[in-house]
């Protein structure tokens, strides 16, 4: 399968270098790394011109073209007419060295298999079982293996508006589990996959674009294209397509900001995928918003961050009331 491997980066060009780094001692070599840079700066640029890449092409977008979702689509539009699989990686990974080939196996492994996620190790938690049994409030139980769940989580399955689904399955009232699956070398399908390891066949790219509805940092743009992406075929992910994630902080937004795009945008991928929930749905939704409002703000005296915790607190109380006011438009 030819790859074509889509990277978008925003002024992080040492994220960006240490992860070509790993994309060059693969055991299968993309066809062609198209870099699509937005940053208002030549160091990335410059770094690049060092540090040479096989089968590397950069661009660097002008004004019009920056943010995540357009670049992303600017991306799409570069690649090569023979391409058959488009991956995306964020510029803060570091790939373990079979990553391309064990999921070009994958996308062999089944046709109807249109959209794969790696798992990132270094948040990878799941232990392997020592006793038969752990409480379903508080942890998930897999295929031999269990995750404690976090605060959030075992707070929602005590007010009993936790998720019954299993992890990127998102449920009717949305806010489902995504902690990933045990490193069992097996494939999950899911609704949702994450934007720092995602690939997609060609038809899968050629008949959807990203939507500029997630504009600049683009919170859950990969969430809204992998559940429109659903209806050309399934997602999974896959335990044995590995890679680590840095989260470098350059170039995130402010946490007043994010926490107006975590409530809104969420909300927005909820009805991508249930346009008319039920009554039940829609009061979970919202008691749900409630209650991470609410832990966020007794994050201000439990955590030595705490102005960052106010502020999103406050960020995502300004999304649930412009709600009221102001839905979304969702885009067709």
């Amino acid at each position: 399968m030819k790859l074509s491997l889509i990277i978008c980066t925003y002024m992080r060009p040492l994220a960006l270098l240490t992860l070509l780094e790993s994309v060059s001692i693969q055991t299968l070599y993309p066809n062609e790394i198209l870099i699509i840079d937005g940053s208002n700066n030549n160091e990335t640029k410059k770094v690049l011109k060092h540090n040479v890449f096989k089968n590397l092409i950069y661009h660097q977008v002008i004004e019009q073209n920056r943010g995540l979702t357009k670049q992303r689509n600017f991306g799409i539009e570069q690649i090569d007419k023979n391409t058959e699989v488009v991956c995306f990686l964020d510029d803060d990974t570091v790939l373990e060295q079979d990553y391309f080939k064990n999921l070009v196996d994958v996308f062999k492994s089944d046709d109807n298999i249109t959209g794969v996620g790696g798992i990132a190790t270094n948040e990878n938690n799941w232990i392997k079982n020592k006793r038969d049994y752990y409480p379903s409030k508080k942890y998930i139980t897999i295929d031999g293996y269990h995750l404690k769940l976090g605060q959030r989580h075992v707070l929602r399955n005590y007010l009993r508006i936790g998720s019954n689904e299993l992890p990127g399955v998102m449920p009717e009232f949305s806010n489902g589990l995504s902690c990933g699956y045990p490193l069992t070398g097996k494939y999950y399908e899911v609704d949702l996959l994450i934007g720092m390891s995602m690939s997609f066949r060609r038809r899968i790219v050629d008949n959807i674009k990203f939507s500029t509805y997630f504009e600049g940092y683009g919170l859950y743009e990969d969430a809204d294209y992998s559940l429109r992406a659903l209806k050309y075929g399934k997602n999974v992910l896959a335990t044995n397509v590995l890679l680590a994630h840095h989260h470098d902080a350059a170039g995130r937004p402010n946490k007043l900001k994010y926490g107006k795009m975590v409530t809104r945008n969420g909300w927005y991928v909820w009805r991508v995928k249930y346009k008319k929930p039920t009554l039940v749905a829609i009061t979970k939704w919202y008691a749900i918003a409630l209650v991470l409002i609410s832990l966020r703000f007794v994050n201000v005296f439990t955590t030595h961050k705490r102005r960052e915790a106010f502020t999103e607190a406050l960020g995502r109380c300004y999304g649930v009331l412009s709600l009221i006011f102001n839905k979304p438009k969702i885009e067709k």
